[in-house]
């Protein structure tokens, strides 16, 4: 599907879990006194990982979700997303996240500061043994996700409603959800610096030639717009660039972000210049597409004015990734003649 949504399957297993967990721990109606000798009596890597270190110790706050008001570690010192799509902006934010999706860990814009922080790979449908080992203080996962009630037992959740902010205001409102806002405020400011820095380069290159960004898929093509990742915040956000005008229509101008196609309607969204991969949501050979003779007779493809995108790492549009995007696209248009 093209919503970014994750079914986290832990009803049973987590209630079953929580119970015999607790089963196993001092009784929570213990005195401090009784708590305090058990702790002792435990060895110290045990004791470590069951309270980390924290800048503001047992300091919480209330914080305004998406689904409600939430009491939050002031904070945060060990983070599970459940998001993929977020992991990015808490590593920008340096933000200890001691869990992360698969998607998140195989991107390659974060994926060495996620393996260097001891960042737990969860898979793709994290289980409740997993979740509860981590020891977090915070998870975070999208408005919808199932279990939601189990998941609170384990830590606060902040529920994020997918596409509610663009990337910019995202970035203030997570760093203002872990304390570290002025952190967000410079990443703000130093990628505004950027743009002001490329778009007049990008401008004279580009002219008024269009700019597509194609994904062939096992029905057609998706057209995506400015925000879906793959860059199109960059191209139609911060650099001003037009979609052919159709695609400019439906995919930018309607607010969702894309559109699906066929074969044959092709010419009409292809810009002068494109952006495409693999779509990595089924597994159909992208080269049914690629090898079309409506697809060869494109004047961007006749012109060598294709740049191919990372099918995987390049659909995120956190703030690493961003910069990322940035060098990668600014090279390409910057090399078109």
């Amino acid at each position: 599907m093209l919503r970014r949504s994750n079914s986290i399957l832990l009803i049973l297993a987590l209630t079953v879990l929580l119970v015999l967990s607790a089963c196993g721990q001092t009784k929570t109606t213990s005195t401090a006194t009784d708590a305090s000798a058990n702790t002792a009596e435990q060895t110290t890597d045990s004791a470590s990982a069951a309270e980390p270190a924290t800048t503001d110790e047992g300091e919480t706050v209330t914080y305004q979700s998406d689904a409600g008001e939430v009491e939050v570690p002031k904070t945060p010192q060990r983070v599970i997303d459940l998001t993929a799509f977020t992991t990015g902006y808490f590593v920008a934010l340096d933000v200890p996240v001691v869990g992360a999706l698969s998607g998140a860990v195989g991107n390659k814009y974060i994926k060495d500061q996620l393996i260097s922080g001891g960042t737990t790979d969860l898979g793709e449908q994290p289980t409740a043994e997993q979740l509860v080992s981590l020891k977090p203080d915070l998870i975070i996962a999208y408005t919808g996700t199932e279990g939601l009630d189990q998941l609170s037992q384990i830590a606060p959740v902040v529920q994020i409603q997918y596409g509610k902010l663009n990337y910019k205001d995202l970035m203030l409102e997570l760093g203002k959800l872990t304390n570290r806002e002025d952190a967000a405020k410079a990443w703000v400011t130093n990628w505004e610096a950027q743009i002001s820095e490329w778009k007049p380069k990008v401008e004279a290159a580009v002219g008024d030639r269009t700019v597509s960004i194609l994904n062939p898929y096992a029905k057609g093509l998706y057209v995506f717009g400015h925000n879906y990742g793959r860059g199109g915040e960059i191209l139609y956000g911060e650099f001003g660039l037009k979609a052919p005008t159709k695609a400019q229509a439906e995919a930018i101008d309607s607010g969702t972000g894309f559109a699906s196609i066929s074969m044959e309607v092709l010419p009409e969204y292809a810009g002068d210049i494109i952006f495409t991969s693999p779509w990595s949501g089924d597994t159909s050979d992208a080269e049914v597409v690629y090898s079309n003779t409506l697809w060869e007779n494109l004047p961007a493809v006749k012109e060598g004015h294709v740049f191919q995108l990372d099918n995987t790492s390049d659909t995120y549009n956190d703030p690493i990734t961003l910069e990322g995007q940035l060098k990668f696209i600014t090279d390409s248009l910057l090399s078109v003649k």
